[in-house]
């Protein structure tokens, strides 16, 4: 297990979740944490990385989908998150792509979501018992009553965007997604300066989620697939992002 204990300065919500992933895959990479260790609590790992638990969770959620860890709920020695692998070979270089997916151009990346989730909306709803369950949860917290903050908001909608490509099944989509979600969710907080209006868009934004769900829970592909096409192309389109680092 790792034995850092050295303070860190807090880190600015849009890169917290990428220093958590970071700081576990630096251990899973030099052998600080190797297959059958547990990951440090969650308030733990908060404390000493100086972010908010919910950042801990997300890479976590990532790492969970790579297949590196695997995480167990209630009490005792099983519970917790369980190191299963390292990221060697293949599952290396998507691990990589987490840094990687920085230098890549928008328009690059918002054609490889319409691609990826295309094809994951898809899947879910050929599927003849769609597992939709965190899909939704996910959905449930971004409306809520107690407002979101907009970055908040955002993160939850990424997790969103993740959780269906996990319910597909299909382990390379949701790992080349999980790869791309830090660089994703770059450009979409960017973006959303640019927008005239943020209340207006993410009502129009939960409108959209619920709609291509619908689709799924339809067993509509086409519909699905176009719902997800819009949804991605039209907040593109509005926000008018080229560079996830703007000048």
């Amino acid at each position: 297990m790792s034995t850092k204990s050295a303070s860190i300065a807090p880190i600015e919500p849009a890169r917290a979740w990428e220093v958590v992933l970071q700081h576990i895959e630096g251990d899973l990479l030099s052998g600080a944490l190797k297959p059958g260790d547990h990951l440090p609590p969650e308030r733990a790992l908060a404390a000493e990385l100086g972010v908010g638990r919910s950042s801990v969770r997300e890479a976590i959620r990532v790492l969970e989908v790579l297949g590196l860890i695997r995480t167990a709920s209630g009490s005792g020695p099983q519970s917790g998150a369980i190191i299963v692998a390292r990221p060697t070979g293949g599952m290396s270089a998507l691990v990589r792509l987490q840094v990687a997916a920085h230098g890549f151009a928008v328009r690059d990346v918002v054609k490889t979501r319409l691609v990826l989730e295309s094809a994951v909306v898809a899947e879910l709803a050929e599927a003849r018992h769609p597992d939709l369950g965190a899909a939704l949860e996910l959905l449930d917290a971004m409306e809520q009553d107690e407002p979101l903050t907009r970055d908040e908001y955002l993160t939850l909608d990424q997790a969103f965007h993740l959780a269906l490509a996990v319910a597909s099944g299909n382990e390379v989509i949701a790992s080349m997604m999980a790869g791309l979600r830090d660089s994703i969710e770059s450009y979409v907080r960017v973006g959303a300066g640019n927008l005239p209006s943020w209340p207006d868009t993410e009502e129009r934004l939960k409108a959209e989620h619920r709609g291509i769900v619908a689709a799924i829970e339809a067993h509509d592909a086409d519909l699905a697939r176009t719902r997800i096409r819009q949804h991605i192309e039209t907040y593109h389109a509005e926000t008018k992002v080229s560079s996830i680092h703007p000048d």
